[in-house]
């Protein structure tokens, strides 16, 4: 089984990219896609050496291109010694067969290119045990490929049998025990994450998640406002493993900030399915701050791809703040100030140079604003720790130090009120 995976998954060289327009895509979005799919291919660590489209209005159910197509291919991929041919859309393990009859060559669908980016840079062992679930569910149905080399004889009876039969139905089954196995240690991985949610919720600290797709941003502003050390790299997929960071804003609220795995169009379901545990912190979370990367030319695609990932594992509802990044870049600034009127709550930001970050964490502090009680106090200056302990979990309004106590007024959470409740004088509506 490792050795199949590792076929599966070895780094090329040389790529040829495929794409089909149908008649149910524009040009551009076909356009857009393919080049997607050379910056997946870099990331992969592949070269692009050419590519082919086609106008179709279905796929062929055999070769997804026409045969005649796929020849043409072939005969350029033979020219410039091209060792792996990369489609655009998800194959079936027939049509990757018979492909690479055609090719003869390594031909990988859009989804086998991102599980090898996806193994090539997870680092935990719950990314790495996400990413493998997700790369044996994709490479279950296609085992019988590995062993058409072997030998196929007929038994007495007439039934065909040999060693590929057996083989094949021995890896099946090692195959199917290794999916049960990972989907039992992701279930503790979950078992963790509620625990660890336990314990936010102990400290009445709000999660904030930050979603977009991929390569928007979303690691560089995790880094510039809590400055983490998560990888942050101008490549799709730089990151897949989650970091999250407290942040203190403005109004004295500590708040967990969260990175995830950046979404793209046609993400594969699978891998949806596999990053369940990961992606339960965005299901779990307060608010949503949802990275665009203003300045791409089709920025409000993105947006619609990462919604439509949203809406697939139930966080479509969430509220959310809407990040428009870049805006360093004067298409990016360009992008946004046409994009914000659109929703209704939404920032400017760069994540580069800081621009911005004021109002954003104005924004954060007002969405996540907790049910506090605002109170006046009174504390002796023979209290000091306990003058300390309010500017630690209160957001003081007003302070006043000239009397023989400590004059204030401030908003104090609900489940830290008893340590203050001897010194309250009066309890007022807090000013909006």
């Amino acid at each position: 089984m490792k050795s199949l995976l590792t076929n599966a998954d070895q780094k090329t060289t040389r790529a040829f990219l495929v794409g089909v327009e149908l008649k149910s895509r524009s040009t551009w979005e076909v356009r857009d896609s393919l080049d997607e799919l050379g910056e997946l291919t870099g990331t992969y660590g592949a070269k692009v050496v050419g590519e082919g489209l086609q106008k179709l209005d279905i796929p062929n159910p055999a070769t997804y291109v026409g045969k005649g197509k796929a020849e043409e291919f072939s005969e350029f991929c033979q020219t410039h010694t091209v060792d792996t041919v990369i489609f655009d859309d998800e194959l079936s393990p027939a049509q990757t067969r018979n492909l690479e009859k055609i090719f003869s060559c390594k031909v990988l669908d859009r989804t086998g290119l991102i599980l090898g980016i996806f193994a090539q840079r997870a680092r935990t062992r719950e990314g790495r045990l996400q990413v493998e679930l997700a790369q044996l569910q994709y490479l279950l149905p296609r085992l019988t490929r590995y062993w058409t080399h072997l030998s196929r004889q007929r038994g007495a009876a007439g039934a065909i049998g040999g060693e590929g039969e057996t083989q094949l139905e021995a890896d099946r089954r090692k195959t199917q025990q290794r999916i049960d196995s990972i989907r039992d240690e992701l279930a503790s991985v979950r078992k963790q994450r509620a625990t660890q949610r336990a314990g936010r919720q102990r400290h009445q600290w709000p999660l904030a998640s930050i979603v977009g797709y991929t390569n928007a941003g979303k690691s560089t502003l995790l880094n510039a406002l809590t400055g983490a050390d998560a990888l942050a790299e101008d490549k799709l997929f730089a990151t897949l493993d989650p970091t999250t960071r407290r942040l203190r804003l403005p109004t004295n609220q500590n708040v967990l900030l969260s990175d995830t795995v950046g979404f793209i169009r046609k993400l594969p379901h699978g891998l949806v399915e596999a990053f369940k545990a990961t992606l339960e912190e965005v299901v779990e979370a307060d608010l949503l701050l949802h990275v665009v990367d203003a300045s791409h030319p089709h920025a409000e695609a993105q947006i619609r791809a990462v919604n439509e990932v949203l809406s697939e594992i139930g966080a479509d509802q969430k509220p959310t703040l809407m990040v428009f990044n870049k805006v360093d870049r004067e298409a990016g600034q360009n992008a946004a100030l046409r994009l914000l009127p659109q929703f209704t709550k939404g920032v400017c930001v760069s994540a580069k140079t800081g621009a911005g970050f004021s109002e954003l964490m104005a924004e954060l502090g007002a969405m996540l604003k907790p049910i506090r009680d605002f109170l006046t106090l009174w504390i002796p200056h023979t209290e000091p720790q306990l003058i300390a302990r309010l500017h630690a979990v209160a957001q003081i309004v007003e302070q006043d130090y000239s009397g023989e106590q400590a004059y204030f007024r401030a908003r104090i959470p609900p489940h830290v009120r008893h340590e203050f409740e001897t010194y309250v004088r009066e309890e007022e509506t807090a000013p909006v």
